[in-house]
Protein backbone atom coordinates (compact mmCIF):
# COMPACT_ATOMS: atom_id res chain seq x y z
CA UNK A 1 0.00 0.00 0.00
CA UNK A 2 2.58 2.50 0.99
CA UNK A 3 5.40 1.29 -1.75
CA UNK A 4 6.28 4.10 -4.07
CA UNK A 5 8.64 5.49 -6.66
CA UNK A 6 7.89 8.56 -4.55
CA UNK A 7 11.04 9.88 -2.36
CA UNK A 8 9.40 11.49 0.41
CA UNK A 9 7.18 9.41 2.90
CA UNK A 10 5.51 12.05 4.93
CA UNK A 11 3.67 9.60 8.09
CA UNK A 12 1.01 11.43 10.35
CA UNK A 13 -0.32 9.73 13.10
CA UNK A 14 -3.73 10.97 14.15
CA UNK A 15 -5.65 10.34 17.02
CA UNK A 16 -9.16 11.39 18.16
CA UNK A 17 -8.73 15.06 16.11
CA UNK A 18 -10.99 14.05 12.67
CA UNK A 19 -11.18 17.92 12.16
CA UNK A 20 -7.40 18.05 11.70
CA UNK A 21 -6.95 15.65 8.86
CA UNK A 22 -8.29 18.09 6.08
CA UNK A 23 -6.15 21.13 7.04
CA UNK A 24 -3.29 19.32 7.89
CA UNK A 25 -3.39 17.00 4.43
CA UNK A 26 -4.11 20.69 2.82
CA UNK A 27 -0.83 22.40 4.44
CA UNK A 28 1.36 19.05 3.27
CA UNK A 29 0.32 19.62 -0.32
CA UNK A 30 0.31 23.35 -0.73
CA UNK A 31 4.09 23.22 1.19
CA UNK A 32 5.59 20.39 -0.81
CA UNK A 33 5.54 20.59 -4.15
CA UNK A 34 8.89 17.78 -4.19
CA UNK A 35 7.80 14.34 -4.95
CA UNK A 36 6.48 12.84 -1.75
CA UNK A 37 3.31 10.65 -0.63
CA UNK A 38 1.39 11.26 2.65
CA UNK A 39 0.08 8.29 5.41
CA UNK A 40 -1.94 8.77 8.30
CA UNK A 41 -1.72 5.92 10.82
CA UNK A 42 -4.99 5.58 12.56
CA UNK A 43 -5.96 3.94 15.82
CA UNK A 44 -8.33 1.39 15.18
CA UNK A 45 -11.91 2.05 16.40
CA UNK A 46 -10.67 5.71 15.97
CA UNK A 47 -14.08 5.76 13.69
CA UNK A 48 -14.02 9.79 13.63
CA UNK A 49 -10.87 9.87 12.01
CA UNK A 50 -11.37 7.31 10.26
CA UNK A 51 -14.08 8.83 8.13
CA UNK A 52 -12.45 12.51 7.89
CA UNK A 53 -9.58 10.38 5.65
CA UNK A 54 -12.25 8.48 3.76
CA UNK A 55 -13.59 11.82 3.37
CA UNK A 56 -10.38 13.65 2.24
CA UNK A 57 -9.27 11.05 0.11
CA UNK A 58 -6.55 10.08 2.35
CA UNK A 59 -4.30 7.11 2.26
CA UNK A 60 -4.19 5.46 6.04
CA UNK A 61 -3.12 2.62 7.85
CA UNK A 62 -4.61 1.81 11.08
CA UNK A 63 -2.73 0.15 14.01
CA UNK A 64 -4.36 -1.62 16.75
CA UNK A 65 -5.35 0.09 20.23
CA UNK A 66 -2.39 0.73 22.91
CA UNK A 67 -3.22 1.63 26.54
CA UNK A 68 -1.29 4.57 26.40
CA UNK A 69 0.37 7.02 24.06
CA UNK A 70 1.10 5.50 20.31
CA UNK A 71 3.04 7.74 19.10
CA UNK A 72 6.12 5.85 18.39
CA UNK A 73 4.35 2.84 17.40
CA UNK A 74 2.46 4.42 14.61
CA UNK A 75 5.66 5.99 13.13
CA UNK A 76 7.75 2.81 13.14
CA UNK A 77 4.36 0.66 11.54
CA UNK A 78 4.45 3.08 8.57
CA UNK A 79 8.22 2.34 8.17
CA UNK A 80 7.93 -1.33 8.21
CA UNK A 81 5.31 -0.73 5.43
CA UNK A 82 6.94 1.51 3.05
CA UNK A 83 10.46 1.87 1.18
CA UNK A 84 10.97 5.62 0.33
CA UNK A 85 14.23 6.37 1.03
CA UNK A 86 13.15 9.37 3.28
CA UNK A 87 10.80 9.79 5.74
CA UNK A 88 9.54 12.36 8.08
CA UNK A 89 8.05 11.97 11.38
CA UNK A 90 4.92 14.38 11.24
CA UNK A 91 1.70 14.87 13.16
CA UNK A 92 -1.50 16.02 12.57
CA UNK A 93 -0.82 19.82 14.23
CA UNK A 94 1.71 21.02 11.79
CA UNK A 95 1.92 23.65 8.93
CA UNK A 96 4.27 23.04 6.05
CA UNK A 97 5.93 25.77 5.25
CA UNK A 98 6.77 26.23 1.44
CA UNK A 99 10.34 24.61 0.97
CA UNK A 100 10.51 22.77 3.91
CA UNK A 101 11.33 19.76 2.21
CA UNK A 102 13.98 21.47 -0.25
CA UNK A 103 15.65 22.67 2.98
CA UNK A 104 15.69 19.08 4.79
CA UNK A 105 16.57 17.21 1.49
CA UNK A 106 19.75 19.48 1.23
CA UNK A 107 20.84 18.83 4.56
CA UNK A 108 21.27 14.59 3.88
CA UNK A 109 24.73 15.05 2.93
CA UNK A 110 27.05 11.10 3.10
CA UNK A 111 27.01 10.44 7.05
CA UNK A 112 24.03 12.23 7.99
CA UNK A 113 20.93 10.02 8.72
CA UNK A 114 18.59 12.09 10.52
CA UNK A 115 17.78 15.86 9.86
CA UNK A 116 16.21 18.28 12.27
CA UNK A 117 13.31 20.78 11.29
CA UNK A 118 12.19 24.13 12.63
CA UNK A 119 8.92 24.13 14.19
CA UNK A 120 8.68 28.22 15.15
CA UNK A 121 8.10 27.31 19.04
CA UNK A 122 10.73 24.85 20.69
CA UNK A 123 13.99 27.39 21.35
CA UNK A 124 16.14 24.25 20.29
CA UNK A 125 14.41 23.89 17.28
CA UNK A 126 15.12 27.68 16.22
CA UNK A 127 19.46 27.22 17.57
CA UNK A 128 19.19 23.77 16.05
CA UNK A 129 20.20 21.82 18.79
CA UNK A 130 16.40 19.97 18.70
CA UNK A 131 14.04 18.68 16.51
CA UNK A 132 10.42 17.99 17.25
CA UNK A 133 9.89 16.61 13.64
CA UNK A 134 12.51 15.18 11.84
CA UNK A 135 13.61 13.83 8.27
CA UNK A 136 15.13 10.42 8.37
CA UNK A 137 16.99 7.94 5.57
CA UNK A 138 15.94 5.09 5.32
CA UNK A 139 19.49 3.81 5.18
CA UNK A 140 19.94 5.36 8.84
CA UNK A 141 16.79 3.36 9.93
CA UNK A 142 17.85 -0.06 8.44
CA UNK A 143 21.17 0.25 9.68
CA UNK A 144 21.02 1.72 13.13
CA UNK A 145 17.64 1.87 14.80
CA UNK A 146 17.39 3.24 18.03
CA UNK A 147 20.31 2.84 20.56
CA UNK A 148 19.10 -0.93 21.06
CA UNK A 149 16.32 -2.31 18.86
CA UNK A 150 17.24 -2.91 14.98
CA UNK A 151 14.56 -1.70 12.69
CA UNK A 152 12.64 1.18 14.49
CA UNK A 153 13.15 4.99 14.33
CA UNK A 154 11.49 5.43 17.78
CA UNK A 155 12.14 3.56 21.18
CA UNK A 156 7.91 2.28 21.69
CA UNK A 157 8.48 3.15 25.70
CA UNK A 158 7.83 6.44 25.51
CA UNK A 159 3.92 7.75 25.71
CA UNK A 160 5.12 10.35 22.86
CA UNK A 161 7.14 13.19 24.15
CA UNK A 162 10.94 12.90 24.67
CA UNK A 163 10.89 10.22 21.43
CA UNK A 164 12.47 13.12 19.69
CA UNK A 165 14.86 13.96 22.32
CA UNK A 166 16.44 10.23 22.14
CA UNK A 167 16.13 10.65 18.30
CA UNK A 168 18.58 13.28 18.25
CA UNK A 169 20.62 12.48 21.26
CA UNK A 170 21.83 9.00 19.36
CA UNK A 171 22.01 10.30 15.89
CA UNK A 172 24.38 13.45 17.30
CA UNK A 173 26.06 10.54 19.06
CA UNK A 174 27.01 8.73 15.85
CA UNK A 175 27.63 11.74 14.13
CA UNK A 176 24.23 11.41 11.96
CA UNK A 177 22.77 14.57 12.68
CA UNK A 178 22.54 17.95 10.63
CA UNK A 179 19.87 20.50 11.50
CA UNK A 180 18.20 22.70 8.92
CA UNK A 181 16.95 25.96 10.48
CA UNK A 182 14.88 26.79 6.98
CA UNK A 183 12.98 23.99 7.30
CA UNK A 184 9.89 25.39 8.86
CA UNK A 185 7.54 23.01 9.69
CA UNK A 186 5.57 25.00 12.01
CA UNK A 187 3.99 23.32 15.63
CA UNK A 188 0.34 24.38 15.70
CA UNK A 189 0.35 23.54 19.70
CA UNK A 190 -1.35 25.04 22.57
CA UNK A 191 1.89 25.35 24.58
CA UNK A 192 2.84 28.02 21.91
CA UNK A 193 -0.21 29.44 21.41
CA UNK A 194 -1.44 28.38 18.30
CA UNK A 195 -4.12 25.88 18.89
CA UNK A 196 -6.81 25.18 21.63
CA UNK A 197 -6.70 22.93 24.31
CA UNK A 198 -8.13 19.60 23.86
CA UNK A 199 -8.26 15.80 25.56
CA UNK A 200 -4.99 14.78 24.71
CA UNK A 201 -2.71 18.29 24.78
CA UNK A 202 -4.25 18.76 28.68
CA UNK A 203 -2.17 14.82 28.88
CA UNK A 204 1.10 17.29 28.28
CA UNK A 205 2.18 16.84 31.20
CA UNK A 206 1.88 13.84 32.61
CA UNK A 207 3.44 12.70 29.40
CA UNK A 208 6.34 14.52 29.64
CA UNK A 209 7.35 13.26 33.17
CA UNK A 210 6.76 9.43 31.94
CA UNK A 211 9.30 10.62 29.15
CA UNK A 212 11.35 12.66 30.97
CA UNK A 213 12.47 9.72 33.27
CA UNK A 214 12.91 6.72 30.64
CA UNK A 215 14.84 9.09 28.79
CA UNK A 216 17.27 9.74 32.19
CA UNK A 217 17.46 6.09 32.53
CA UNK A 218 18.18 5.12 28.52
CA UNK A 219 20.41 7.97 27.99
CA UNK A 220 23.39 6.04 29.50
CA UNK A 221 23.11 3.88 26.67
CA UNK A 222 24.78 6.40 24.34
CA UNK A 223 26.59 8.65 26.91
Amino acid sequence: MLKTTMETLIILPVLGRPHRVQPVLESVETGTPEPHKTVFVVTRGDTAVTSANVEAGADWIVIRPISRGDYASKINLAYELSDQPYLFTGADDLNFHPGWLTHALAKMTEGIGVVGTNDLGHPGTKRGTHSTHSLISRAYADEYGTIDQPHKIYHEGYWHEYVDNELVATALKRKAYAHARDSIVEHLHPFFGKAPQDPLYKQFHTRMVQGRTLYQERRKLWE
